[in-house]
This record gives C-alpha cells, structure tokens and sequence, in this order.
C-alpha cells in the first residue's frame, strides 16, 4: 500500500529553540497513527507541519507523493488533509450548518444544496443532526468537538489530523468524543492523532509512535508499545501514566 504521508529529515525552530529534531515518519494509506509522549515533546508541531501550519525550518513533508512547499502548500493540503483542533475552532456567529458548509461551498465549489445534504450526513453520524441550526455557544464542549468533527469530514479528504481532541474537554464529555472517533477508525482514512488517551490508541492505532524532545524515540503496534517497548524512557512514561 502507497505511503499518504512522508516527512524526512524533519527540523523546526521557534527561535533558538529546537522543536522537532530531524523526525522522519512515513504513514500509509488507511493507517491509523496516535502519537504520544510528556507535554512539550513535539507532538503537536509534529503534527501541524504536515499541513504546514507551522512551516518547517528543514526537511520534508510530501503528501501522496507531492512535495509540500511555500507556492503549492494551501493547494495540496485543502487536496487532501482536514484537522480537528484542541479548541473547535467553530465561527461562532454561524449555525453549526453554517459552519459545516462554508469550506464545500467556498473553497470546493459545491453547491448549497450539495453541501447541506454532506453537512446533515454527517451530522447524523456524531448524532447531531438535531443541532443543524443551533450556534455553536449553545452545545456543549463535547457536542461541539463533534460538530468540528463532522465538519472535517464535510471536506471528504482521504488524510484527518486530530490534534489532542478531547483536552478541552470536561471529562464526562470525552467518551462522546472518543466514541465518534474510534468509529471513524474503521474507514479507509488515514489518520494521525495526537492524544494523551491510552485506551482509544490501544484500541484504535495500527502503529502508536512516542515522542520525547522532538524525537521519536519508539514506534511500533500497540501490542509491542503497552506490552514490551524496547525504550527505557518510553516505560517509564507508561508506568507514570497507566
């Protein structure tokens, strides 16, 4: 199977501070990818440069085989990627429609009636269809999360990023979230999330990979990674947090 995603060599300074140190990870089509490790480890930088929401000091992101770069970077990620952010990120002066709607209509070029009848299939698979005209200040963090959820999959690309979806969350919000995402692990969608869920990257990854100090320093299935990582620093995390 085709890689969807090859980042080589990949380097990213915020000043003098160095983020990611030359991180090099390929994922496949349909592959389910969870990243974890301690808070400051990269995960998320790692994470928004494959969409190049933070550009990269040096190094590589090609995406289905297409090199990302300053001229083409907006073309190739609205091609393929969609993300789902720590915060909604919701406009809050548009109905959850409104919001489901508006990057179809805009930046694909699908016709209302198109775009609504995607909006309200997907609603109706985070169980939201009834919040189709509700903004999004009157769901709940969780209802919300789903919604911004449904709105990824509006856009129909074959690659999602989820980036610690459920932090903001209250935490009897975060089974409604997890549960809409562990179904949509059994599509053919390549995924990459960042989360600090144990149980859902159990369940879900096909290949967990640990980050600590900008580098990756253990991947593989999550039988290997909860059972027996080879990395002492990758049990020592496990044992704080399990």
């Amino acid at each position: 199977m085709p890689n969807m995603i090859d980042i080589v060599h990949l380097n990213k300074y915020f000043g003098d501070l160095h983020v990611l140190k030359d991180v090099s990870l390929s994922v496949r089509e349909g592959e389910k990818v969870v990243l974890i490790g301690p808070s400051g480890s990269g995960k998320s930088t790692l994470i928004r440069s494959i969409n190049w929401l933070e550009e990269p000091s040096s190094g590589e992101v090609r995406i289905n085989g297409e090199l990302m770069t300053k001229k083409n970077h907006l073309e190739v990620t609205r091609k393929y990627t969609s993300m789902v952010f720590q915060q909604f990120n919701l406009y809050p002066n548009m109905t959850v429609m409104g919001n489901l709607t508006l990057a179809p209509i805009k930046l694909q070029k699908k016709t209302r009636e198109e775009a609504e009848a995607e909006a309200m299939r997907n609603l109706k698979r985070v169980g939201l269809a009834h919040k189709a005209d509700e903004y999004p200040q009157n769901l709940s963090g969780g209802q919300q999360q789903r919604v911004a959820i449904a709105r990824a999959l509006c856009t129909k690309q074959p690659i999602m990023l989820l980036d610690e979806p459920t932090s903001a969350l209250d935490p009897e919000m975060v089974s409604e979230v997890l549960n809409v995402m562990i179904e949509l692990a059994q599509e053919n969608i390549t995924m990459i999330c960042v989360t600090h869920e144990m149980g859902f990257a159990r369940q879900v990854a096909d290949r967990i990979v640990f980050m600590e100090d900008g580098q990756i320093l253990e991947e593989g299935t999550p039988e290997h990674f909860f059972t027996h990582p080879d990395n002492p620093r990758c049990q020592a995390f496990l044992d704080k947090i399990l």
